[in-house]
């Protein structure tokens, strides 16, 4: 009865939470894109977006030399292709509906990992399709998913040191998960050289998948999302 209650707990403010700040930052981001952004094609699009994000978080797959608790997936693919072509209050939009709907529907952190999902995504979509979206030219493509890259691995860093790893700590002593990290890197010694061993890098290599993947198939959809 507990157990139950608590995770009811979790759930609401998780939801309450990430409803709160992805409005923030939409709120203060929303300068950024035309008036336009509010349409009703637009909004199909984003939720469209949304919903194949979703569906892609159950493809992911394991890294070599990483714990095997850290697993790859591209579900922010259509958030940045999303981003590139309607703007990165867009992007945004996507991720939350994304997160939304993986938590009210799979959740097993009360919304904390929906809500650090939606930091670190939402900093790779929101840098890259902003950089791009204020010149749009390969370059500037390129330019962007670097950006996007850097950001995404500071972030990363900074949501599982400062929110997903102390949540896990509930369940799981930071000592077990720092010995898994340990047995791939010997510099691997605490909590801070985990997330600066591990953490970092994994979200770097995540960033450089999704670069490649938006660089590849942006122009090849974009018709679609501008008509």
């Amino acid at each position: 009865m507990y157990f139950c209650a608590s995770r009811g707990t979790w759930r609401l403010f998780g939801f309450l939470f990430i409803l709160n700040y992805g409005g923030i930052i939409m709120d203060r981001a929303v300068k950024l894109n035309p008036g336009r952004l509010f349409t009703t094609s637009n909004l199909v699009k984003i939720s469209m977006l949304g919903v194949m994000s979703f569906l892609i978080m159950f493809i992911e797959f394991p890294v070599m030399f990483f714990p095997e608790f850290l697993k790859i997936d591209i579900s922010d693919l259509p958030a940045v292709i999303g981003g590139f072509a309607l703007g990165p209050v867009a992007g945004l939009m996507i991720e939350l509906v994304k997160n939304l709907l993986h938590f009210a529907i799979k959740s097993q952190t009360g919304g904390i990992g929906e809500f650090a999902n939606f930091l670190v995504g939402g900093a790779f979509v929101f840098v890259s399709s902003g950089i791009y979206y204020s010149s749009k030219s390969k370059r500037m493509a390129v330019i962007g998913c670097i950006a996007g890259t850097m950001v995404m691995g500071i972030v990363g860093g900074l949501a599982n040191y400062f929110i997903l790893l102390p949540f896990y700590s509930t369940f799981m002593p930071i000592e077990a998960v720092v010995s898994m990290g340990a047995q791939f890197n010997s510099a691997i010694t605490d909590l801070k050289t985990f997330v600066y061993y591990s953490i970092v890098p994994f979200n770097i290599i995540k960033g450089v998948l999704l670069s490649a993947a938006t660089l590849v198939m942006y122009k090849r959809v974009s018709h679609i999302l501008k008509g």
